[in-house]
């Protein structure tokens, strides 16, 4: 029997953990007292007209800008009034309807940053407000029919793109990551709208427009929409931005559908960002799963001065000498087997060092002298046939080997036993090894262990 050993590479990301914690823009006003404005208040007439409830919104926000801290509740009244008045064709064919509209919900988005900054516990009620306002004010300025109307909407705009932005960000902080890419594409899409109309945008220049692409990139990366994510990153390399998760987020998009592609990109990493250890990892994961050895254990070894503390790192390099060894040892390489050999013993114990209770690395080097012990089987196989002196000497020596072998192993997977009773593969090859020594109660006790786990 063969002990299959898995390699599994772990490690913390770096690119990804830069991203957190940016800090909200800066406000226009920050309220010393924030009292909520969710309380529902008043009554709404289902006799008023569209119109007259557009008008009563309209009075209730004026109150509302007049005095936020006394007068919450007429937004809240607002917001119901605009709501019942969008339940007609007539509101939603009106320019001055969309824009009021728009104002309402740009106030609401206002007021909930400053409550959530108030207060980092609170609870937004209203995640959507500045979408809503975003959509509500371009249903403005596209249905414009006087100038007015126009620049009501493109001034409702202007404000809006600020709470997008604060909105984006508030949810990307809170791994949000579904809203925040929507924030984040909201906002570049408002900004170009402003642009197009010769208004004001807070995004000055190329560079912030694309550190917004980058985060909402990452957003969409880590909210599980990586196809809408990857035109994002796809611009952001072309452009050049310094990033090296851009590279290493379009390898992994990449890698199932479009390996070559994918491993241009990861090329494309590696050279612009040498040291950077995201990068590293995932080409020492393209190279394991593409089972290329001999390219690894360079990589494997850089990756050990960057970390000299992961214990993946050379628990994995282990693997690869353990693999490298099975190799040459069927060939008939002997010289390099042993070499092999040795090398991964010394990995697997660099492991154990940092981590002696490392269930992997203990494993591990059980799982090495096993295989080294089953590599004997063909030719003791061979040798049994001989019944020669010289044979049965030959047979007598290499079977005393063996057993050997199986002798080295069996301390690591006891202990490998211990420190995970849960996984069976320890438990097989002991179940093995005992069977070989004839210990039969050992084997019964083993049989009864496997069975128990369901194996």
């Amino acid at each position: 029997m063969i002990v299959i050993v898995e390699i599994i590479i772990e490690y913390s990301n770096d690119n990804f953990r830069k991203l957190f914690n940016i800090k909200i823009i800066n406000m226009k006003k920050l309220l010393i007292a924030l009292m909520s404005i969710f309380l529902l208040v008043g009554t709404i007439s289902a006799q008023d007209s569209p119109k007259k409830m557009l008008k009563k919104a309209s009075k209730n926000l004026s109150k509302y800008y007049q005095n936020p801290a006394e007068n919450e509740a007429k937004l809240t009244e607002a917001l119901e009034l605009v709501k019942a008045a969008f339940e007609s064709d007539e509101a939603k064919a009106n320019p001055d309807a969309w824009n009021t509209k728009g104002k309402i919900y740009n106030e609401l988005a206002n007021a909930e940053v400053k409550a959530s900054l108030l207060n980092p516990e609170y609870l937004i009620k209203y995640p959507d407000a500045a979408q809503t306002a975003y959509q509500s004010f371009s249903k403005g300025l596209e249905l414009g029919t006087k100038k007015g109307h126009k620049k009501d909407a493109l001034k409702g705009l202007e404000e809006t793109i600020g709470h997008l932005i604060n909105s984006a960000i508030t949810t990307y902080n809170v791994k949000d990551y579904a809203s925040a890419f929507s924030g984040y594409n909201y906002t570049l899409e408002l900004h170009d709208l402003l642009k197009a109309n010769d208004a004001k945008s807070p995004i000055v220049d190329d560079a912030q427009r694309q550190e917004y692409m980058f985060y909402g990139a990452v957003a969409g990366y880590y909210g599980d929409m990586k196809t809408d994510a990857t035109p994002l990153f796809i611009e952001l390399a072309d452009a050049g931005y310094d990033h090296a998760l851009i590279y290493e987020a379009l390898f992994s998009i990449k890698s199932e559908a479009r390996p070559e592609e994918a491993l241009k990109y990861l090329e494309m990493g590696r050279t612009k960002y040498p040291d950077d250890t995201g990068l590293l990892f995932a080409e020492i994961n393209y190279y394991l799963k593409a089972g290329q050895l001999e390219i690894l254990t360079d990589k494997l070894k850089i990756a050990i001065e960057k970390e000299p503390n992961n214990v993946t790192v050379r628990n994995t390099l282990g693997n690869v000498y353990d693999q490298l060894y099975q190799s040459e040892d069927k060939a008939g390489n002997t010289a390099k087997s042993i070499e092999y050999f040795d090398l991964a013993y010394d990995y697997y114990n660099q492991a154990l060092a940092i981590d002696d209770k490392n269930f992997d690395a203990t494993y591990s080097l059980g799982a090495l002298y096993y295989n080294k012990a089953a590599s004997y089987t063909d030719k003791i196989n061979e040798l049994s046939n001989d019944f020669s002196a010289a044979g049965t000497k030959k047979y007598d020596a290499m079977k005393a080997e063996m057993d050997s072998q199986f002798a080295k192993a069996r301390p690591y997977f006891i202990s490998a036993e211990q420190l995970n009773p849960a996984d069976g593969n320890p438990l097989i090859a002991l179940k093995e090894i005992y069977a070989r020594a004839n210990e039969f109660e050992k084997v019964a006790e083993y049989k009864a262990k496997i069975e128990a786990l369901g194996k």
